[in-house]
């Protein structure tokens, strides 16, 4: 169990390199700031289960944190990236196209892909609505992605 103190030490001691490593993936002072801060209270809230030294959970929640927040960022399937691969259908809108392409996946695979892009929902939120793992809900989504790909590419040749 750590004391308040050492706690207290032991942050004035990693804070400057969280702070670097929150900038290096988010590229903006501010954001890394909060993404630090953030880490903090997460550490805090664990303090009674820890142990010196915590720069390596600092480093590794402080990591994670950012790759969510880039993510967060980032629309997973951008109909901009849809149009650069194939073209747009003489009979409809783009939008009709990848939703026709959506349509013939496998139905589970339909629903997540619409839970985590047109519903914005997180992984692990779309694992507890269809009950299963985080990790099969990731590689259905895979798989679901790869196949409207695949799909698109054929319709182009």
């Amino acid at each position: 169990m750590m004391t308040k103190e050492e706690f207290e030490q032991e942050i004035q001691r990693i804070r400057p390199q969280m702070v670097v490593t929150a900038r290096r993936y988010l590229d903006d002072a501010e954001e890394a700031e909060d993404a630090v801060q953030e880490v903090l209270l997460r550490l805090w809230q664990m303090v009674d289960s820890l142990r010196l030294p915590i720069h390596s959970l600092a480093g590794i929640l402080t990591r994670n944190l950012c790759i969510d927040k880039v993510r967060r960022r980032k629309p997973l399937l951008r109909m901009e990236q849809v149009a650069d691969v194939g073209e747009e259908p003489a009979d409809g809108g783009l939008l009709e196209h990848t939703m026709s392409i959506i349509e013939t996946l496998p139905a589970m695979q339909q629903t997540i892909i619409r839970l985590r892009h047109m519903e914005g929902m997180e992984m692990k939120d779309i694992a507890q609505l269809t009950g299963m793992t985080e990790v099969a809900v990731r590689k259905a989504l895979s798989r679901a992605r790869k196949a409207v790909a695949m799909k698109v590419m054929e319709k182009k040749q």
